[in-house]
């Protein structure tokens, strides 16, 4: 009789849907990325913009709400291949978006001792 090793973990299957990330292009589940669509700006020029309920119509794309996927996503024209669209789009509120999510959760700096950045530089340099 053959006995078939068991220890391997079973395939487990994510907790909801699974997206990638135009930045990264890794996968991860869809509640952990920001969906952003293009909206019609006028004059033939579109706009990215975040869709924060999930809900606006058109074709959507998914991001890490982290500045290095958002500056890999512009530098790649990720949002024009994903969104289908032609021309540069214009990305300052998912810049805006990203960058208010990522202050947000980043730590507070340490303030200096003497409360002046100058006299800071000064005491470091001597």
């Amino acid at each position: 009789m053959i006995q078939r090793e068991t220890s391997a973990p079973p395939h487990k299957r994510p907790e909801g849907p699974v997206r990638t990330c135009v930045g990264c292009r890794k996968r991860g589940l869809a509640v952990e990325l920001l969906r952003v669509v293009a909206v019609d700006g006028g004059n033939g020029a579109c706009a990215v913009t975040v869709d924060t309920a999930r809900k606006l119509p058109g074709r959507g794309a998914w991001l890490h709400p982290d500045p290095q996927c958002l500056d890999a996503a512009i530098r790649r024209q990720a949002f024009v291949r994903a969104l289908r669209i032609t021309g540069s789009p214009d990305t300052t509120a998912v810049v805006e978006h990203v960058g208010a999510a990522h202050s947000a959760q980043a730590p507070p700096r340490p303030r200096n001792r003497t409360g002046s950045e100058e006299h800071e530089h000064t005491v470091k340099s001597r």
